[in-house]
């Protein structure tokens, strides 16, 4: 059996999930214009150059929608879902998912994006393993803004796909390939390690380091 891993932003969507939730916060109202907007825009760059403070993102990106009602929350999420999320769900994407799990791949979804705004986009992949950034919830069950356990994100990746193999009873060694899909020089750690990178979309930086290590380059979206 391969093992394949699979980034989500850039790689199997042509846009942020992250970042466009932010942005949707804004559309319905529910953060302050073009204050928040600007902030937003602030961290995905900080995203973008590799040096992203995560805990001080992640207590922003959820204040908009963890102080209300969980139920409105997630009725947000369906309508961000349905209007933004899906019309970027693109063939080319859900075939390349789909060649893998009628391989016989193990296959997971591995992103530094939180798992409230991950959890329905892998539903939509039908992506069975999402390895997402987790959030702490108090003993109410209300998120509070925090990180719970090791974010996935940069190396950080590595130590989560350790666990979820280690649930499974599984290890590296298991597997006769180990394939991961990037567009961010975010994901190197992981990448390095992989037996097959494949830089996907990838940005300027990552394209660079593909070309000077021999990596395959696939533009998904061309």
């Amino acid at each position: 059996m391969n093992l394949t891993l699979f980034d989500l932003d850039g790689t199997l969507i042509p846009g942020d999930s992250d970042h466009a939730f932010g942005a949707f916060m804004v559309e319905i109202g529910w953060a302050d214009g073009a204050a928040w907007a600007a902030s937003n825009d602030k961290f995905f760059a900080d995203y973008q150059a590799g040096h992203l403070d995560l805990d001080e993102y992640i207590a922003f990106a959820t204040s908009v929608w963890r102080q209300r009602p969980l139920e409105e929350a997630l009725a947000a999420r369906d309508r961000f879902m349905a209007q933004v999320m899906h019309p970027l769900l693109r063939e080319e994407a859900r075939a390349l998912v789909r060649r893998h799990q009628k391989a016989g791949d193990l296959v997971a979804m591995v992103t530094a994006t939180n798992e409230f705004v991950t959890t329905p986009i892998a539903v939509a992949f039908g992506v069975d393993h999402l390895i997402a950034v987790q959030l702490q919830r108090d003993e109410a069950g209300l998120y509070t803004g925090a990180v719970r356990g090791v974010p996935s994100f940069q190396a950080g990746k590595i130590a989560r796909v350790n666990d979820w193999l280690a649930g499974l009873g599984r290890q590296w060694s298991d597997f006769e390939c180990v394939t991961f899909y990037s567009d961010s020089v975010n994901d190197l750690p992981l990448l390095d390690i992989v037996s097959h990178p494949v830089a996907t979309n990838p940005s300027p930086a990552l394209a660079d380091i593909a070309s000077a290590r021999g990596w395959p380059i696939l533009e998904l979206f061309a």
